[in-house]
């Protein structure tokens, strides 16, 4: 299991919510049923992620909440066997993977069983005709595109958390990958899924290109972040390998002409893998220069034909900006899944964490100008920039950064209060909450002022699926019988 270079030093619990604790008697009976932990040490771990706020509480000795224990299912009919005893006994279960979010998604916030599905590994077919494979949902990132690259193939999948997270969480939080503008979000490249519901029955979805009979059931678990049943097994669309790649970078005087720039290219049809526009301050401080010019990163891959046409497209809306050396792909290239730096600076006490939302082409400029306004309104608030790193046909995602120096007395309150004051600026902004870390925790009071009325959906769906609502409870924004929401 990956674990954070943050490490627990302590077994205390900071959230306090009623914990679900099982009995000797139920812990050796989950035993009978699948690999099963209880050691504090390895709980206290398997309770936790990468939520920033919670890093510091394990700076302090603290997991957010605790496990009572450790499920390790090495199969589906495992997976079955505790499920359908956790809903009979009203014990909770929170099912996760490599445990990368930075949401709190993932925390059992209400004890009972920490369902680790990282057991359960490996690319089980692939249909090269079809371009399609399947593949179990505890395979971490890495393990998948080296077993694809064995056929000649890529996921076209990468997330900055590639190296610590699995295909089930991908599926779960609804994530993307750095190169999502060529080969698109999870969403979009699901086919199909295995879900394993509350009551311990097995469902399959998808399996075609496109169909119309009634709802997208695939899609229903999507996103649904382990409340609505858990991912066990998925159908992926793949590609060749690419043959060739090419690469460019651009400097503009403004964020929004950098904006209206990438905007352009989408709506001609081209869409390079990578288009990466950063403001001016971050520019200068992983590209270099003085702030005052926003550089954007392209980079495209696939057939030599498509890339010239791709890449002919991008210089042509590129023409007014400034050419920057090429170099600084290779540079972003080497370092884009390290994230040490705010590592350190949460050690050395910082509010510091990352909001990425999308919204339409014609309201990003706006939003870019609002969202940093409304962070930098919070008592010692440091900074708040931005880039743009992910582009469609009808918008784009813009991924925050914001950090703040507080008291160590504060420290919560400035981060709950940064969260607030970003967030309601992005909704009133024709912003949406989340564009690929998901809900968890952290994001779970606003997914009323997000959803409106389309929360009770939700709610209802839970109701359906989990009557007596043991999985995952506590996350989305939606209420559970097992205990009131305390946090923040």
């Amino acid at each position: 299991m990956a674990t954070s270079p943050i490490e627990l030093t302590g077994n205390g619990v900071h959230l306090e919510y009623p914990p679900t604790q099982l009995t000797d008697d139920q812990r050796r009976e989950l035993s009978m049923l699948c690999a099963t932990v209880v050691d504090p040490g390895e709980i206290g771990e398997a309770s936790r992620d990468w939520w920033p706020l919670a890093l510091h509480w394990s700076l302090a000795g603290q997991t957010p909440t605790r496990a009572s224990a450790i499920c390790r299912p090495k199969s589906t009919s495992e997976v079955v066997a505790v499920v359908q005893y956790a809903n009979d006994s009203f014990i909770p279960v929170t099912a996760a993977g490599g445990r990368s979010g930075v949401a709190g998604a993932s925390l059992p916030l209400f004890g009972g069983i920490a369902l680790d599905m990282t057991e359960m590994h490996g690319v089980v077919a692939v249909d090269d005709d079809s371009l399609t494979v399947e593949v179990l949902a505890g395979t971490f990132g890495p393990d998948y595109e080296t077993a694809l690259n064995a056929h000649g193939l890529t996921g076209g999948h990468f997330p900055q958390s590639m190296d610590i997270s699995t295909v089930g969480g991908w599926l779960a939080c609804r994530g993307a990958g750095q190169y999502s503008t060529r080969y698109g979000k999870i969403e979009d490249i699901v086919s199909g899924l295995e879900v394993v519901l509350a009551n311990g029955s097995v469902i399959h979805t998808g399996g075609a290109p496109k169909a119309a009979v009634g709802p997208d059931l695939t899609q229903l678990f999507v996103g649904s972040e382990g409340t609505f049943g858990i991912i066990t097994k998925a159908w992926l669309r793949v590609h060749p390998v690419a043959r060739a790649e090419r690469r460019a970078a651009f400097g503009f005087g403004s964020f929004a002409d950098g904006i209206d720039a990438c905007r352009r290219i989408m709506r001609r049809g081209a869409t390079p893998a990578v288009l990466r526009l950063y403001d001016g301050a971050e520019t200068q401080r992983s590209h270099g220069g003085d702030g005052t010019e926003c550089a954007l990163l392209v980079l495209d891959e696939g057939e030599p034909l498509i890339i010239d046409a791709t890449m002919s497209i991008v210089e042509e809306e590129c023409v007014a900006a400034e050419p920057l050396d090429v170099g600084l792909v290779a540079a972003w290239m080497s370092h884009r899944n390290d994230t040490s730096g705010l590592q350190a600076l949460t050690r050395k006490g910082f509010v510091i964490d990352t909001m990425e939302i999308a919204a339409p082409w014609s309201r990003l400029s706006t939003l870019f100008d609002d969202v940093r306004a409304a962070l930098l309104t919070v008592p010692d608030a440091r900074a708040a920039t931005c880039h743009l790193s992910h582009s469609y046909l009808d918008g784009a995602c813009l991924y925050f950064t914001f950090a703040a120096t507080p008291p160590a007395d504060r420290l919560e309150s400035t981060y709950v209060a940064m969260w607030d004051v970003g967030t309601r600026a992005t909704l009133a902004g024709g912003g949406n909450l989340s564009h690929h870390h998901g809900v968890g925790l952290n994001r779970s009071r606003f997914v009323a002022e997000s959803l409106g009325g389309g929360l009770d959906v939700l709610r209802a769906v839970k109701s359906a699926l989990d009557p007596n609502g043991v999985l995952n409870p506590g996350k989305l924004g939606m209420t559970t019988a097992i205990g009131s929401t305390v946090w923040p």
